[in-house]
C-alpha cells in the first residue's frame, strides 16, 4: 500500500467509526419499540418524526446491516436488531395477499404505497440472504426465493433482457415507475439493476440454484453490454425496454460503487473469462471517477452532465463508495493513487462527514464543508447500509492478502 498510509491505524479508526458509532446509534435512535419497526424519519439533532411513512428499503437495509454485523462479531445485540427487522419486514411489509414487499407503510403498520417495486424486492432478498448467511434461518431463505421468483415472473424482460421498475401491488402495470420525483418515468434503471444484481448476488451465496447463476450472468452481461458506456466508462442511468439512453448525465458515486459490485458479482458466479472482463471493466469505471469526480479536498463530487459538474454537494453515501471503489481499484492494479484517493475520501469522512455532537454521519455537505442540518439523519433513504458496508469491506480488504 502508499508508503504514507498507516494500514493498522487505518484499520483501527475504520472499526472505531463502525463499532462505537454506526451500528449504536441506528440501535439507539431508531427502534420504534411500541409499534415495532423502525421511526419513519430522526432529525439530525436526534427528534423522532413518526408521521413519515416508514420505508421497506430502511428496513431491508438496516435488516442486511445488523445481519452482517452479527455474523462478523458474533454479538448478541446485532442479532436482536436483526430480528427486530426481520420481524417488521416480514409481517408488516409483506403482502400476505398478493405476496412481496410494498413501497412503505405508515406507523400503524397500514400500506402508503403499495406497489412493488423492483428495487424494493431487491433489497428485501439482499437483507434476507444475508439474515439466513448470519443465522442458518430457514424461512428467511424461502421468503428470499419467493422474491426472486415474483421478480422474474413479472419483473425480467424476456425480451430484451432486465427488468423493469416495477408493478401495481397485484404486479400489473404500472404507469408511474419512478423511484422518485427527481427521476423520469423510465422502464428501467441502472440503479434497480445495480441492486438487483448485488441482491442475486448475495442470493447466490446460499442458495445453489443453477437458475439464481443464470440470471446473475445475465446482469452482468447486461451491465458490461448496455448499461455502461464503451466510451466514457460511466453508467448510462435510464433506459427505454430496448436500451436506449434516456439521460446524458453521470453519478459518480454509483459508478465507483457499482465498479466493485459487478467485481464481486463475477466472483460469486465464478466464469474465469468473464470475471477477467469485469475486473478489466471496473478499472476503466474506476480511472473514469478518478479523473472527472474527485474535487481539490480528495471528496468525490455527486453528479455530472454534458455541461459539467452539476452538484458540488458531498453526499454520504457516494463517499463511503468512494472509500471501496478505489481501494478495489488498487487491489485490481496495484497503483499508489488508488490507495491515495481511498484514504483521502476517508480523511474527507473523518473530517466532515460523521457527526461529532449527535452521531452518525451527516447526509450532505456542502463544498464550503457545512454539513446540511435540515436533512434527517435517518429516513426512507438514509440508512447504515453504505457506510456500515464501507466499514465491514474495508476492514476485511485492509486485514487480508490483496486479491490478483
Amino acid at each position: 500500500m502508499a508508503a504514507n498510509i498507516d494500514v493498522q491505524d487505518f484499520r483501527q479508526r475504520l472499526r472505531a467509526e463502525l463499532l462505537g458509532d454506526i451500528l449504536p446509534f441506528w440501535m439507539k435512535y431508531t427502534v420504534d419499540d411500541a409499534d415495532g419497526g423502525f421511526y419513519g424519519a430522526v432529525t439530525n439533532d436526534l427528534r423522532v418524526q413518526n408521521d413519515v411513512p416508514r420505508s421497506a428499503i430502511l428496513c431491508a437495509r438496516i435488516l442486511w446491516t445488523y445481519a452482517a454485523a452479527y455474523r462478523l462479531f458474533n454479538e448478541p445485540a446485532y442479532r436482536r436488531m436483526a430480528d427486530h427487522a426481520y420481524r417488521y419486514l416480514t409481517e408488516v411489509f409483506w403482502d400476505k395477499d398478493y405476496s412481496g414487499i410494498y413501497w412503505s407503510v405508515d406507523a400503524a403498520g397500514k400500506p402508503v404505497f403499495d406497489r412493488k417495486h423492483s428495487y424494493a424486492q431487491a433489497f428485501a432478498i439482499y437483507g434476507l440472504a444475508e439474515y439466513h448467511r448470519a443465522t442458518d434461518h430457514v424461512q428467511s431463505l424461502r421468503l428470499a426465493q419467493e422474491l426472486f421468483g415474483l421478480l422474474e415472473a413479472h419483473c425480467y424482460d424476456a425480451v430484451n433482457g432486465g427488468y423493469v421498475e416495477g408493478c401495481s401491488r397485484g404486479w400489473g402495470a404500472l404507469d408511474d415507475m419512478r423511484l422518485s420525483q427527481k427521476e423520469p418515468n423510465c422502464r428501467k434503471s441502472m440503479n434497480t439493476l445495480l441492486h438487483i444484481m448485488e441482491a442475486y448476488t448475495n442470493l447466490g451465496r446460499v442458495w445453489e440454484s443453477d437458475e439464481v447463476k443464470a440470471k446473475l450472468g445475465d446482469l452482468i452481461r447486461v451491465f458490461v453490454d448496455h448499461v455502461i458506456d464503451p466510451q466514457t466508462h460511466h453508467f448510462r442511468l435510464f433506459f427505454d425496454d430496448a436500451w436506449a439512453s434516456l439521460s446524458p448525465n453521470v453519478s459518480f458515486g454509483h459508478d465507483v460503487e457499482g465498479s466493485w459490485l459487478l467485481v464481486e458479482a463475477a466472483e460469486v458466479l465464478g466464469e474465469k473469462d468473464l470475471l477477467t472482463e469485469c475486473r478489466s471493466t471496473a478499472l476503466k469505471m474506476a480511472e473514469a471517477v478518478y479523473q472527472q469526480g474527485r474535487d481539490y479536498d480528495g471528496s468525490l463530487l455527486n453528479e455530472a452532465g454534458p455541461e459539467g459538474i452539476e452538484s458540488f454537494d458531498r453526499h454520504w453515501w457516494v463517499q463511503a463508495e468512494a472509500v471501496v471503489g478505489f481501494y478495489h481499484a488498487y487491489q485490481l492494479s496495484g497503483r499508489d493513487d488508488f490507495a491515495e484517493a481511498a484514504y483521502r475520501a476517508w480523511r474527507y469522512i473523518e473530517d466532515h462527514m460523521i457527526d461529532r455532537q449527535h452521531g452518525e454521519w451527516f447526509k450532505i455537505v456542502e463544498r464550503s464543508g457545512a454539513p446540511r442540518l435540515d436533512l434527517p439523519k435517518a429516513g426512507p433513504w438514509e440508512c447504515p447500509y453504505h457506510n456500515s458496508r464501507m466499514c465491514f469491506e474495508m476492514l476485511a480488504r485492509l486485514g487480508a492478502p490483496e486479491r490478483a
